[in-house]
């Protein structure tokens, strides 16, 4: 299910004035905002009672959007990322040295994904770039997986819910270590 226009633009409005969004994922409900907006990536981790140390994701629709934040990758690294993507496989890549804690904790790498999920996609083409994107919940509590719930975690702490259906993925995506291949999570 793609989203409507209006959905589209009402979203990136909310995002380009530092809001938070929820939308539907492969498997579970997510929370985006802009990965540059400081002040935004702070409110959304605040909400979520999630430490900064963490690192969050960036979901992106192409591999290019992911160009300012990742060290150029060797030939072999690159090739692991295109075979699994789109698709719900994150992968820790290198950081280059400007990217913000914010976005990648206490790390040296930032965990990215090309998303298959048409929603997911709508919105990062329409943002014409990738967000952040963490689980709909509040640390430690099951992901939300139908609109009341994500309703139910943080009522009108979120600034827009775009409606849509999940992907069918049983769990989260998978992430992978770029550099080793090693599964740090199972999806």
């Amino acid at each position: 299910m793609i989203p409507t226009p209006a959905s589209l633009r009402r979203a990136v409005d909310v995002l380009k004035r530092g809001g938070i969004i929820a939308y539907p994922t492969e498997a579970v409900w997510g929370l985006g905002c802009d990965p540059t907006n400081a002040a935004a990536v702070r409110r959304l981790l605040a909400i979520k009672h999630r430490i900064t140390s963490k690192g969050l994701i960036l979901v992106g629709s192409t591999q290019a959007q992911f160009r300012p934040w990742v060290r150029a990758l060797s030939g072999a690294q690159q090739s692991q990322l295109t075979a699994s993507w789109p698709g719900p496989v994150t992968w820790l890549v290198p950081a280059r040295p400007n990217t913000p804690r914010w976005l990648r904790g206490h790390h040296t790498k930032l965990a990215v994904r090309v998303s298959a999920h048409t929603t997911v996609r709508a919105l990062c083409e329409a943002w014409n770039g990738p967000l952040v994107s963490t689980s709909a919940n509040i640390s430690g509590q099951p992901a939300a997986r139908t609109v009341s719930e994500v309703q139910r975690y943080f009522g009108r702490r979120v600034d827009y819910i775009i409606l849509g259906k999940l992907g069918g993925a049983a769990k989260p995506s998978e992430i992978r270590d770029a550099a080793t291949g090693a599964i740090i999570r199972s999806g």
